[in-house]
């Protein structure tokens, strides 16, 4: 994007310019430029993978850009300081029915805000009536804060209710109030008796249990992970067409399931009814 814009101009951030000739920088950032050559050579980042996967961290290596972004607190966009290599995308986010079944895909570019998740949101359900009962995400409570706080929320109050998945809930403030009232999983005070069940166990003794799989995008993500090394190393439009492929299948995948657990519940009955009649 940065060649495209500019030309033959520094690829330092905020600079104008012209670059060197062979290289990506002016003559007044030429060090940086040299800097840059010299963590990236094929020696260094040889070195350089074998730290990252014994996981040591040795203090005449180059520090890495690491942005970990907690789950339910808010993270700025990180702006580099040059465009001398091209920048990943912050994440892939999806879409899932609690089945596993995806509805959508998209990619965050910088951050995963929840200024994107609404944007996302409200491309997926442009409608009252397309929009689900209960929207499942890891960061709920901050998407609720932001869309209270933009207004979006006199839309979606009248048909949703963001909460948050099972697996993250655990490791939220327990004093966040907004957090623990409207985004809890699974409530027991009866305020939403869609979310939880009464159920009984093998001796007849009654507990609660959930009634949706609130982590389907969680585990779609372990199952995408298992891909991720070849995905890093492709273009844009290779990963757009591979995922997306990757996703119809896992998708199909899903729905044979559901069609042999429903063929297997049909037969069970079937067999019942025939024991009874005899």
């Amino acid at each position: 994007m940065h060649e495209q814009e500019h030309g033959a101009k520094c690829h330092v951030r905020g600079c104008m310019n012209q670059k060197v000739v062979r290289t990506k920088a002016c003559q007044e950032h030429q060090a940086i430029w040299k800097k840059y050559l010299s963590n990236h050579n094929r020696k260094q980042l040889s070195g350089f993978r074998r730290m990252l996967r014994s996981s040591e961290n040795q203090p005449w290596q180059p520090a890495t850009e690491s942005h970990a972004q907690p789950h339910d607190e808010p993270a700025p966009e990180v702006q580099y300081a040059t465009y001398f290599m091209p920048r990943r995308f912050y994440c892939v986010e999806t879409i899932c029915a609690p089945c596993g079944v995806v509805i959508a895909w998209a990619k965050f570019a910088r951050s995963e805000s929840p200024t994107h998740i609404m944007e996302f949101l409200e491309r997926v359900y442009p409608t009252e009536e397309s929009r689900p009962d209960y929207i499942c995400i890891d960061k709920a409570c901050l998407v609720l804060s932001h869309s209270i706080a933009n207004g979006s929320w006199e839309r979606w109050s009248q048909t949703s209710r963001f909460i948050v998945d099972a697996y993250h809930y655990v490791n939220h403030r327990v004093t966040d109030y907004l957090c623990r009232t409207w985004c809890n999983p699974a409530p027991l005070d009866g305020s939403a008796p869609n979310l939880v069940i009464l159920d009984y166990d093998k001796h007849g003794q009654p507990y609660y249990k959930r009634a949706f799989n609130t982590q389907a995008c969680e585990q779609l993500n372990a199952w995408l992970g298992g891909f991720e090394s070849i995905m890093r190393k492709m273009t844009v439009g290779n990963f757009n067409w591979f995922l997306h492929t990757m996703l119809f299948y896992h998708t199909q995948m899903v729905l044979e399931k559901q069609e042999k657990k429903e063929s297997t519940r049909s037969e069970d009955n079937n067999d019942d009814s025939a024991d009874d009649s005899d």
